[in-house]
């Protein structure tokens, strides 16, 4: 049996939404590639007995406890007290490490120009410096420090005390991983390997269809596969043994088999990278004329490193007037199909790619709600053109959803037409 281990993120603004939770996904992943199974990430608020009541329930069915959160100065920083109380131990002052966090937060206060700490501060480095007894203290990567504390004399799992800012967390899991404790209760881990597959196009019942035809031989091989629809792209992701490589490839094989051209990626690139790497390959560059996205295109493309090297420049036309001002597009044409359409779509990427002398010229064009939209032209209908000096390619969406999904979905539609208009699979 895999060792398997529970995360606990802690935080009334995690648990409200007004803090996205960027700690839990990241340490599953981290942990799945140590070969430790993650079987539950729970969030809970600033309050002493739900803390209490989710470590219970994750010590019940897991090796290892790792808790985000909680540590700071302040009175609703709860956590490492809680665990003192769950694990049996009594917290206690560490006069070397209140030094050390002393000499912490002076030297920031000297680096930002403020005066010495006053008694409130000194209280709050006294407070992060009380530790359950027994506990090994993870150096501080800011001003809080990490705890790893073993169970009681009751048993269970040791739980891994994490601050929760991702950089201190990110900086301290080397040391929490080496631990003895940490080590010992991850006895068993296996190493598993990860494999992503990504494919536009097909619908979901299709994937599921092939998927169940192999679902028996994926269980004997130990293969864990799952799916994933996001913004039209299929994401079939599969752990697997270093053993059960030759298993994993037959799935790739019948995946690629089944679905062609419209795997666009089997080594877990996203159509960011994959589009990346064709314009460089081919040392070829884009311009981008953008109504409705604003920017977004663009913005996506300057996402990846490098994309100097194939990203020119953009335009926001939001304006009809922009549109003629800016990328050439005729009055005329406007005021015959109007912002929104084929026509206009086609020339606003001719005009991007004119005016920078690129390779090749983005647009889109359309209604992203949630008002302005026609009974000939509804919220959700967008235009998208990608051109060169030779070749013209046009796509008409009709998507649903929100504002967000709305644009989000057009700029991931016309990186997927550039990209087939790259590979020369575009028709």
């Amino acid at each position: 049996m895999r060792a398997r281990a529970g995360i606990l993120v802690t935080g009334t603004e995690v648990l409200t939404g007004r803090v996205a939770d960027a700690n839990g996904p990241w340490l599953a992943e981290e942990l799945r590639r140590s070969g430790v199974e993650v079987g539950q990430v729970a969030v809970v608020g600033d309050r002493p007995d739900d803390l209490l009541a989710a470590l219970r329930h994750l010590a019940a069915t897991n090796d290892l406890v790792v808790t985000t959160g909680g540590l700071g100065p302040t009175a609703d920083d709860l956590t490492a007290a809680v665990v003192a109380r769950f694990q049996g131990r009594e917290m206690a002052e560490d006069p070397a490490l209140r030094e050390r966090i002393g000499a912490i937060v002076e030297r920031l206060y000297a680096q930002r120009g403020w005066d010495s700490p006053a008694a409130e501060v000194d209280a709050g480095t006294a407070k992060q410096a009380l530790v359950p007894r027994g506990a090994r203290v993870l150096e501080p990567a800011g001003t809080a420090p990490g705890l790893v504390v073993p169970a009681g004399e009751a048993g269970g799992p040791p739980v891994v005390v994490l601050p929760g800012p991702p950089g201190e967390l990110r900086r301290m899991w080397p040391a929490a991983l080496a631990a003895p404790e940490v080590r010992d209760a991850l006895a068993d881990a296996v190493p598993l390997l990860e494999e992503t597959v990504r494919i536009w196009g097909p619908p979901e019942a299709e994937l599921a269809g092939l998927l169940r035809d192999h679902e028996t031989r994926h269980d004997a091989a130990g293969l864990e596969v799952s799916t994933c629809l996001r913004d039209g792209e299929l994401e079939v992701v599969t752990r697997h043994s270093p053993e059960a490589a030759e298993d994993y490839r037959r799935l790739e094989r019948a995946l690629v088999e089944r679905f062609g051209g419209q795997v666009f990626a089997t080594d877990g690139r996203t159509v960011d990278r994959v589009v990346a790497d064709l314009l460089v390959e081919r040392g070829a560059t884009v311009a981008t004329a953008e109504s409705c996205t604003a920017g977004l295109v663009a913005g996506r493309l300057a996402d990846l490193p490098g994309s100097s090297r194939y990203l020119l420049g953009g335009f926001v036309t939001y304006a009809n007037e922009a549109k003629t001002a800016e990328v050439a597009v005729p009055e005329e044409l406007l005021a015959r199909h109007g912002a929104v359409s084929e026509e206009v779509a086609l020339a606003m990427a001719d005009g991007a790619r004119a005016r920078l002398g690129t390779t090749y010229g983005l647009s889109t064009t359309g209604v992203a709600g949630p008002d302005g939209g026609t009974a000939d032209k509804p919220v959700g209908l967008v235009h998208i053109a990608v051109t060169t000096a030779d070749r013209r390619w046009h796509r008409a969406l009709r998507l649903s959803g929100d504002r967000a999904a709305i644009r989000g979905r057009s700029v991931t539609c016309l990186l997927h037409l550039l990209r087939e208009a790259v590979a020369g699979t575009a028709d």
